[in-house]
């Protein structure tokens, strides 16, 4: 919502500060005015200012400057497009970023502009951080171009740094049994983190899908675990549960009995310290990212095991269910994959074995026979007339 350019100051006067567009080097044309006695003369007096500058209006606005078109339309904008949790973590991306064509104006953004400013961040940055920023960029332009401040989109000419396939990285079985078995589960908080990494690895969940865990949503009777929410964290005095990353996402994992019981034994013992509903926490409130974070770090470095990030774990549960041989499809629905495309084409290349396997269980499949007289009696083939197999008998 756009604020109320009327303000009132200490006297009892009411001013306003008109913005009347961008000079030719961008810079905001504003002009003040004040000592009104009413707030109906400040908006008359305001009215008439911008009614008697239509041209200079519709012209300068061409020339606003990108980092105020940024701030003032695009974000406002833009956060009303997604949700809450998705424009706070973008944020900071935005503005660090973007800064690189704060200066230019917003119709005067080239082409060439674009690709050195691609070149600038591939110096530091992934090919998949890049392809997410220029895509909002590309967002902002197109934005730009609707609202009349530009004629078109230059990051679209340029088009979006080419797609690279992710490297998936995870923790094998035996990795992960020597990373817990470096966990000292005498200890209350290591308890906590032990059951933490088992709770991912076993479940494959998002590290917000297990964090919003309830001990309500676990059956312990069936074994069957409802996960229809996700944690958005913000700080210990601001969290909330939110609708899951996507329709998918909302289902239910059948539990092994080992993380059955596993839970159960840590269900009593946080019960002897803190009273919460949340699986994942030792001191009432959710666990935080980092938390996870910083365990994986210190105890994949006691076990003499490559350090993975959160995220990894869940690949880590997946590459467990293909080393098992389960069916992809029962790997999609436990992961909360939408579609069996994610699935194969996340996971696909960890199935080179497969082939093998399968050549040599069509081995002895078909009954090899064939006949052993000739029932065609079509025309014989031109190209072959004369030429016989070496045990076919000439007539």
């Amino acid at each position: 919502m756009r604020k109320d350019p009327i303000k009132k100051d200490k006297k009892g006067l009411y001013y306003f500060r008109a913005n009347l567009g961008y000079d030719n080097h961008g810079k905001k044309i504003q002009k003040y005015k004040s000592g009104f006695r009413t707030i109906k003369e400040a908006r008359e007096a305001y009215s008439k200012l911008l009614l008697e500058t239509p041209e200079t209006l519709s012209e300068t606005k061409k020339k606003m400057l990108f980092k105020d078109y940024v701030e003032e339309i695009f974000l406002p904008w833009y956060k009303t497009q997604v949700k809450i949790r998705t424009y706070e973590n973008r944020l900071n991306s935005i503005k660090k970023h973007f800064s690189y064509f704060y200066k230019l104006p917003t119709n005067k953004i080239e082409p060439i502009h674009v690709q050195n400013w691609q070149s600038e961040l591939f110096k530091t940055l992934s090919a998949s951080y890049i392809r997410n920023v220029q895509g909002i960029f590309s967002i902002a332009m197109d934005r730009a171009v609707v609202l009349g401040l530009a004629e078109k989109n230059p990051s679209k000419i340029v088009g979006n740094v080419k797609k690279q396939k992710t490297k998936i990285d995870f923790w094998t079985k035996e990795e992960f049994e020597k990373v817990i078995s470096c966990i000292y589960k005498d200890d209350y908080y290591q308890h906590f983190l032990y059951v933490s990494l088992w709770f991912l690895f076993m479940t494959g969940m998002r590290i917000g899908e297990a964090t919003a865990i309830q001990w309500e949503d676990i059956d312990f009777e069936t074994g069957v675990l409802k996960i229809d929410k996700t944690l958005y964290y913000k700080n210990l005095n601001h969290y909330e549960f939110v609708e899951p990353k996507t329709k998918a996402s909302t289902r239910f994992i059948v539990l092994d009995d080992d993380t059955l019981m596993i839970l159960k034994e840590w269900k009593k013992v946080q019960e002897e310290v803190v009273k919460t509903g949340f699986v994942m926490s030792y001191n009432g409130a959710p666990t935080q990212k980092h938390t996870i974070s910083y365990a994986i770090t210190r105890f994949s470095k006691l076990a003499n095991v490559h350090r993975i990030k959160i995220h990894a774990l869940r690949h880590s549960h997946a590459s467990l269910l293909i080393r098992m041989g389960e069916n992809p499809l029962i790997i999609k629905e436990r992961l909360g994959h939408e579609d069996i495309e994610t699935t194969l084409g996340t996971y696909g290349h960890l199935y080179p074995h497969s082939n093998f396997e399968v050549a040599s269980k069509l081995k002895g499949v078909i009954s090899a026979k064939h006949s052993i007289t000739n029932l065609d009696t079509s025309p014989t083939n031109q190209h072959t007339v004369g030429f016989l197999h070496k045990n076919q008998k000439v007539q």
